[in-house]
Order: structure tokens, then C-alpha cells, then sequence
């Protein structure tokens, strides 16, 4: 049963999960309003960017339709009067940055749709749900013992997945839910060994992993149904809300949280680890471990949608993943992501921040010590624990679980070494984006060092200093220079009167004294008759022609000078 034989074309297999980040640029006024020009980029690619331009009630809309989660969000008040004043446009661009600043870094606000259309409206102007039921119509045509009920609006958080509540005509009692969703961007299984993977995904059976009824995969994406759980995910049971309702109104800002119990957390944490250790031995990797891919049935945790990593969809937790460089492998991810549902098991929420090294008091000191091994600052540079390693821990290794279904999963040897090869591509992927935020960290952190107060400061000293070593060595320069040039015969540069005469370098024996200076030359020399004697050139280099000048300097009389006449013939002759 194969639906879609024809993918949509020029579809872009885009990650949804890479951040937004959003600048204000500038404003212009118009004739009756202001526009604001806004760069975003994509990662931390700053060629991945474009500008986009947006009025005060574009803002506005966007804040009424994200009220659904229950998060207050800084938009700044509306102004009737005044407001095109240049003051007022000021404070309001600062409010409208705070107001995008606090949604950009939100874990649950920016993977929204409603966000993605705003910053990013060429990659996410298409009508998803309508998408979806065109596809899911082609299905039930080709296998019409299948009735839609009812469409599950934005129950989930990804933006390309739909699903729908449906009922087999045969079993008219019994509700099933189907999904509907994009290929991702780690696709690496060529159409052929993916869609044997997926026939194969309804054989599946553990006691820890809920079952698949069915699964077809095309060129472009994927349709998968499951039995409808009624009480909901392990998500909806922590925050005590309907599993129907959407996924911002459910987990946005939850009222009635409520951590479980030590047993409980046991008990579960050593079933989704019995899980995660079955999925490995099979060579399957799973990546989306959290709280609401997990089900509760009679007390027993089921691990859901084990074929979104063979359908490249980026894992919930992937904006934390490519922060730590330690976390490289398929294994790594599911450690990690195990340490996120631990958390949320003990306090109820989603930690704040990661790393996470300060807790909230818990009485479950063993479950804290789990978690440090995780999500601690010194554990993301370490390395994690592995799957056996923890369930060797203290709130897991004596959990006794019974069970009597039988565990089944053959993959062919051709159908493993694929998965192996993509396996592979999948990690070399996430470790280039690992180490391309790495570099833009360092860049980011070397930037705002350069550009601290204490940092300016010293570069002033530090270009003072070099400013006067120049000085002093241009000094030695023209020394050494003028040095090589008397030496050669050069004429000497005239030397300052009040310059002191250097000692003697042979200790207490003094300069012979200086030769008289030579007569200065008179008129009729002047005139040509007989060239002015010329003093003989210094056999002694630069010292003996210093002397030689000193002295006649100091020897200098006026009285020695002849005098003149002078012919006056300024006036006129008559």
C-alpha cells in the first residue's frame, strides 16, 4: 500500500530546529506609520541571513496568536498620539528587540510556526495541514477500509508533522491515530532500503516500545499509525493537561506540574533504558527521547515514533546537542536526552538551562547524582555515562521488571550495514555543526574581550610602549647611519653648541688639543684669484672631526675677524 507516487518537486529538506536569531536594524517613516527593518540569520552563519520589514501590528498580531502558551511577552504598549516621534520610535525599536529577543531564545517559541512564518516567510509560507490532507486523501484511496474522525491541531511541536485521528471501517470502536511527515535533513537511507526499514517497523515487538499498525514511506515523506492512546504521554500526565489540546497551550506555561515519585522514576527510567538498550543491539539509533515521546500503559513506559531518526527529523533536544562537542554519537544523544526526561520525571519541568549545575532540593539523592553525571557543566566536557553503565546506578540496578511479551526485530545484514552507513553520516553531520558553532563561540568570546574596558586599556599601554620603542629604535637607526657615513668620509651633521664633549675612551690621558682653525677667506679670495685654502681631511674618522669643530667653536674671536668697507652707491647719480 504505497501512497504519494509522486513527491512534490524542489522540496527543501530544511532543520527546523536551527535558532532564529533577529536584529533590528532600523526604521523608516512613512506617511502614516513606521517600518522596521529587521535582519534575521539562520545559525551563526552570517551569509544565511536576510532582511525582512515589519510594522508595530505585525508585532501585535504575532503576540495575540502566541497567547495560547500562557507566556507573557514583553511587547510594548500601543500609543495612539505621539507616536511618530523619533524619542518614541526609539524606545519602542529597544521594546520590539526585547519582545523578539525573548521569543528567539524561548526552547518552545522558536520551533513555532507562528514564529517561523514571521522571520522567515519564503521557507514557511506553505499551508502544512492542507498538504497533509491532500496526501493522507491519496492514501485512503488506495486503502479505503481507513475513515478520517477528526484532525489533531498542533498537538505536536514540529512544524512539518499532522495528525489525525482516524478509525479502520473493520473496527469502527477502535481510534488510531495517523502522522504525516516530512523527510528530514538526515535522510542518509537511499528510497529503496528505507522503505524495506519501514515495512519492517509493524513486525516490531517489546515491552518497552508501543507498537506500529502501519508504515509507507516515498520520495518525500512518510505516513505512520499508531493505536490512540487515551490518557495521553508521559508530558501530559506531569503537567496534568487533555493530550488533544496544542502543544503551546499544553506545555507553554503549564499551571499544575508535578514531579513523580521515587518509585515511579525508577521503574520508568530502567523500562526507557531497557528501550534505548534493545534499540542499540538492533543498530538502530533513536534520538528523540523525551516526555512526550514516551506513554504510560498499565505502569509501564512505551517508548513512541522510533522511525524519526530513519526519516532524518532532527531531535527536540538538537539545539542543546551541538553546544557540547563530547556529545558525538547516536549513543551519546539518547544518554543525553535520557538525562532531560530524568530531570522533568523529578521536578516536573524542563530544566532552565543547560549545563544544569545547581539543582532544586530534592530528596531523591541518588536521582541527583544521575543527573550531574549528564547535565553537569563537567560531564558535557568529560563525556556521558552509557546506556549499561547507568542502569548499573543506584535507582536503577535493583528495579526487578516483569513482562511476558516476547522481544522481536530481524533486520537483513544488507538492511544493517545500510543503517550502520547512516548511522555514520547522521554523526559526521551533527559533529560539523558542533564544530562550527565551537569556532563562531571562540570568535564571539575573542570579539567581546577585545572590545571590554579593561581590555582597551591595556592595548593603550601597550601601543604606548611600542610607540616609544620605535622611537628609541629609529634613534639607534640614524646612529648607526650617521656613524657608517662619517666613517666612509661623509660630511658630519653639525652638532649643538651646548652638547657636552664625550670623555675620552682611554681613561685619565686627555685629547691632544685641537689645531688652530684655518684664517676665514677675504675679498679678493672671493672674487676668485686664489682658491680658499681648504682644512686636510681627518685621518681620525668621526671623533677627531668632532674635536676639531668643538674647539674651533670655543676658540672663536670676534676680534679675529678683518674688516670691511663699504660702498655706499644707493644714491642717484646726477
Amino acid at each position: 500500500m504505497a501512497f504519494l507516487e509522486k513527491s512534490s518537486p524542489g522540496r527543501l529538506l530544511l532543520d527546523d530546529t536551527v535558532a532564529l536569531t533577529a536584529i533590528i536594524e532600523a526604521s523608516q517613516n512613512l506617511q502614516s506609520h513606521t517600518e522596521y527593518i529587521i535582519r534575521v540569520q539562520r545559525g551563526v552563519s552570517t551569509e544565511n541571513s536576510w532582511q525582512i520589514i515589519r510594522r508595530y501590528s505585525d508585532f501585535d498580531m504575532l503576540n495575540s496568536s502566541l497567547l495560547i502558551s500562557g507566556i507573557n511577552l514583553p511587547l510594548p504598549h500601543k500609543k495612539l498620539l505621539g507616536n511618530m516621534d523619533r524619542e518614541f520610535i526609539a524606545e519602542r525599536q529597544r521594546g520590539l528587540q526585547a519582545f523578539l529577543d525573548s521569543i528567539t531564545q524561548h526552547h518552545l517559541l522558536c520551533t513555532c510556526e507562528l514564529v517561523k512564518k514571521f522571520l522567515d516567510p519564503n521557507n514557511y509560507s506553505a499551508n502544512y495541514t492542507e498538504i497533509a490532507l491532500q496526501q493522507v486523501s491519496m492514501f485512503f484511496r488506495s486503502d479505503p477500509k481507513w475513515e478520517v474522525v477528526d484532525p489533531l491541531k498542533d498537538i505536536g511541536w514540529r512544524i512539518r508533522k499532522k495528525y489525525f485521528l482516524i478509525k479502520n471501517k473493520d473496527l469502527p470502536k477502535e481510534r488510531q491515530v495517523l502522522s504525516w511527515v516530512d523527510l528530514g535533513p538526515d535522510t542518509f537511507l537511499s528510497d529503496k532500503d528505507l522503505q524495506s526499514i519501514m515495512k519492517l517497523l509493524p513486525n516490531l515487538t517489546f515491552p518497552y516500545i508501543y507498537p506500529v499498525t502501519f508504515a509507507s514511506v516515498n520520495e518525500s515523506s512518510a505516513l505512520v499509525i499508531r493505536l490512540f492512546h487515551e490518557k495521553g504521554t508521559l508530558r501530559d500526565h506531569i503537567c496534568k493537561v487533555k493530550p488533544k489540546e496544542p502543544f503551546l497551550r499544553k506545555y507553554g506555561n503549564p499551571k499544575k506540574i508535578q514531579g513523580l515519585e521515587l518509585q515511579q522514576i525508577r521503574t520508568y527510567g530502567r523500562q526507557i533504558l531497557e528501550a534505548l538498550k534493545f534499540l542499540h543491539n538492533k543498530k538502530l539509533y533513536y534520538g528523540h527521547l523525551h516526555a512526550g515521546n514516551v506513554v504510560l500503559e498499565d505502569n509501564t513506559c512505551k517508548l513512541l515514533d522510533v522511525e524519526n531518526s530513519l526519516l532524518g527529523l532532527p531531535s527536540f533536544y538538537r539545539p542543546y546537542l551541538i553546544q557540547f562537542r563530547k556529545i558525538n554519537t547516536t549513543e551519546s544523544f539518547d544518554v543525553y536526552c535520557f538525562g532531560h526526561l530524568l530531570y522533568e520525571m523529578t521536578y516536573g519541568r524542563p530544566p532552565d538551562t543547560v549545563p544544569v549545575d545547581q539543582y532544586p532540593p530534592a530528596p531523591y539523592t541518588s536521582v541527583v547524582s544521575v543527573l550531574q553525571s549528564i547535565l553537569s557543566t563537567e560531564a558535557s566536557k568529560a563525556g556521558l555515562p552509557t546506556v549499561g553503565q547507568l542502569m548499573q546506578t543506584a535507582p536503577f540496578s535493583e528495579v526487578l521488571l516483569y513482562h511476558s511479551e516476547k522481544e522481536h526485530f530481524k533486520i537483513p545484514s544488507k538492511l544493517r550495514d545500510a543503517l550502520k552507513n547512516a548511522k555514520e553520516c547522521l554523526e559526521k553531520r551533527l559533529q560539523e555543526e558542533q564544530r562550527v558553532v565551537y569556532q563562531h563561540r571562540r570568535l564571539t568570546r575573542a570579539q567581546s574581550h577585545h572590545g571590554s574596558e579593561e581590555e582597551k586599556k591595556k592595548r593603550k599601554i601597550l601601543a604606548r610602549k611600542k610607540s616609544r620603542q620605535s622611537a628609541y629604535e629609529n634613534e639607534e637607526d640614524l646612529s648607526v647611519k650617521y656613524n657608517n657615513n662619517s666613517g666612509s668620509g661623509a660630511s658630519s651633521p653639525p652638532t649643538s653648541p651646548s652638547s657636552p664633549t664625550p670623555p675620552s675612551a682611554t681613561g685619565d690621558q686627555a685629547a691632544p688639543p685641537p689645531p688652530p682653525p684655518p684664517p676665514p677667506c677675504g675679498p679678493a679670495d672671493w672674487a676668485g684669484s686664489s682658491p680658499c685654502p681648504q682644512p686636510p681631511p681627518s685621518s681620525n674618522g668621526v671623533g677627531t672631526e668632532r674635536t676639531a669643530l668643538l674647539g674651533s667653536i670655543q676658540s672663536f674671536s670676534q676680534g679675529k675677524l678683518k674688516k670691511t668697507q663699504t660702498c655706499d652707491r644707493s644714491q642717484p647719480l646726477i
